[in-house]
């Protein structure tokens, strides 16, 4: 999820939760925490149901979401967790992945990796089509590498691992034509060449793009049209098991059955799934309105834990909440970070500081029913492989964070209780964070008090909270008017930091950027990586240089909660389900 933005994040992305590593595994599949006092919540993480499915069943769901979605309904374009979420029926990844995320034979294509010749080999499987009928080709694999590294592209996932490809940066600035790195094997394999290989290509949702786009709809439109393009937000062409019939844009999708999907005929005759407010959606499970509801606020978890009917399924989440500080700019013309050393965010100590300042533990278990705890580290421990267990991350301690302002120069020079900058000048610290659910204006206003309790004067940027979709303008567009923001991440399947916080990831929106954070990041990504201790080590050695830098504090682990009807049958919510959406059924005509 932005990759993957996600609800209240980049993006809470852009999808798809939460305590320290160490602790035993529940049905859900996510560990409960040793070292704090977060609740022992246990989730199942598909439905029992044995009744009969229905012939010509109908499913109803919705997004809980306070904005509407962007409707971007393409891989290569789509932004947040909203858009994701309305794309899971109807969209699907090439490649499937098993329970710790790495690619598998079992999707729509298969992918070999030579490490020697640092070429990967995508062979599409030959019964693939596409809903329209048309089937799945090589030229549809190469069509997004096309598009993403065109120079006109207007989305913003041109970043390191497609400047990897040889050739690519050659095209991407017009010398050059064609890609020259990928190659068309035959109608249903390609093959393409990198500068390097690393163990992300082996995952999904990492070095390897994941997602194949219809060449035969898209090409007669202009790249630098085609984010707006019918053929993207009205009635784009997929290969899941359902196709978008209806888009009403911003509020509902349609779904009716693909009768060209691979996997072979799915079983319901229609799918709806619409936009309720997060302040609605308990009160809509009340009534019996959805059959499922995705992104429930958890802040509200005890209005909605036992309504009859619904069975809640809950998972360890691949995101977090974080604190962000603004510190430079994204150069639209190179595409990469340009860090101001200087900028008021510029010293790690008031970074740190900050961070000292909040007691994220209590935060979950006061507003979100224990269903987050205190993050520790960047990397969630739902990777545990690459999670680093041993990492306290920062934990309230108001003396610690009072004594780094005090030597970093952050004085009260007016004795007003507020400190002043290094220079003795008045120093207001501008604070993003967004709004929606009855949680985020308590929450805010805690992190303000907090941070007044060191002596920092933190007002709120615009002097209100802001909507989803502004806050995300203002971020990515780098408004002069945060210094320090709140959001979430998720990472999708694949934690590698490189899309996030590296140079050339448009995502980084603190704008930070070092030697040494790119020389880190660059081991994870060596071939040196292949080796399992050498990659382990390398996460660690880079966890530990973003705790100190605090260019971003994590807040908060997440898990997420799906309540589900108890009509719907074969419903599976592991990470490792090739594809729900594929198997799901309803065994009653209406939710009793």
């Amino acid at each position: 999820m932005k990759k993957t933005i996600f609800g209240f994040a980049a993006m809470l992305s852009v999808l798809a939760l939460a305590a320290c590593g160490g602790g035993s595994t529940d049905s859900s599949g996510s560990k409960s925490a040793e070292n704090n006092e977060q609740k022992n919540l246990s989730f199942p993480i598909a439905t029992k149901n044995d009744g009969d499915a229905i012939k010509d069943g109908e499913l109803e769901a919705a997004v809980a979401t306070d904005s509407q979605f962007k409707g971007l309904f393409q891989w290569e374009f789509y932004q947040d967790a909203f858009d994701r979420a309305f794309m899971e029926p109807s969209h699907e990844p090439l490649f499937s992945n098993d329970d710790s995320f790495k690619i598998t034979d079992d999707g729509a294509a298969t992918l070999d990796l030579d490490q020697e010749t640092k070429k990967a080999t995508i062979k599409v499987k030959d019964n693939v089509k596409w809903s329209d009928g048309k089937d799945v080709t090589a030229d549809d694999v190469i069509f997004p590498y096309e598009i993403i590294g065109h120079k006109d592209y207007t989305g913003i996932r041109y970043d390191d691992t497609f400047r990897n490809i040889v050739g690519m940066e050659e095209y991407h600035d017009g010398s050059a034509d064609t890609i020259s790195g990928i190659k068309k094997v035959d109608d249903k394999t390609v093959e393409i060449e990198y500068k390097d290989v690393n163990p992300s290509m082996l995952q999904s949702g990492g070095g390897i793009w994941t997602y194949a786009a219809p060449k035969h709809t898209l090409e007669g439109v202009a790249i630098k049209d085609m984010e707006s393009s019918d053929q993207v937000r009205k009635n784009p062409v997929t290969f899941g098991p359902y196709y978008m019939s209806n888009i009403v844009a911003g509020e509902s999708v349609e779904y009716l059955p693909n009768e060209y999907y691979w996997r072979g005929t799915p079983k319901l005759k229609k799918i709806t799934m619409k936009s309720v407010p997060t302040a609605s959606a308990t009160e809509a499970l009340n009534s019996k309105l959805y059959d499922m509801i995705f992104q429930m606020p958890t802040d509200t978890y005890d209005t909605y834990k036992d309504i009859s009917g619904y069975t809640n399924l809950g998972r360890e989440q691949t995101s977090y909440t974080y604190i962000g500080f603004k510190l430079g700019k994204w150069d639209k013309e190179t595409k990469s970070v340009e860090y101001n050393p200087d900028s008021k965010m510029g010293d790690k100590s008031l970074r740190q500081a900050m961070g000292y300042a909040l007691n994220n533990d209590a935060v979950g278990e006061r507003f979100y029913a224990g269903l987050r705890s205190n993050a520790t580290s960047l990397i969630p421990p739902v990777f545990e492989a690459y999670h680093d267990g041993d990492m306290k991350g920062y934990t309230e301690d108001l003396d610690k964070a009072k004594k780094l302002l005090d030597d970093a120069g952050y004085k009260d020079v007016d004795d007003d209780g507020l400190r002043e900058d290094k220079d003795g000048n008045k120093l207001t610290i501008n604070f993003a964070s967004m709004s929606g659910g009855e949680t985020a204006q308590p929450l805010a206003d805690y992190y303000i008090q907090q941070w007044k309790k060191i002596g920092l004067d933190v007002k709120y940027t615009t002097g209100r909270l802001i909507e989803f979709n502004s806050f995300y303008d203002k971020l990515e567009n780098d408004d002069p008017e945060i210094d320090v923001y709140q959001a979430a991440w998720s990472t999708g399947t694949d934690p590698n930091p490189i899309g996030l916080w590296g140079p050339n990831a448009a995502f980084n929106y603190t704008r930070f950027e070092s030697d040494e954070n790119t020389e880190l990041i660059n081991d994870i990504n060596s071939s040196k990586a292949f080796d399992e201790e050498y990659q382990k080590e390398a996460y660690k050695k880079w966890q530990e240089y973003a705790f100190e830098e605090a260019f971003a504090i994590p807040t908060l682990f997440r898990n997420e909660v799906l309540p589900v009807n108890d009509r719907v049958k074969d419903w599976n919510w592991s990470y490792d389900e090739p594809n729900p959406w594929a198997n799901v059924s309803v065994t009653a005509d209406s939710r009793s």
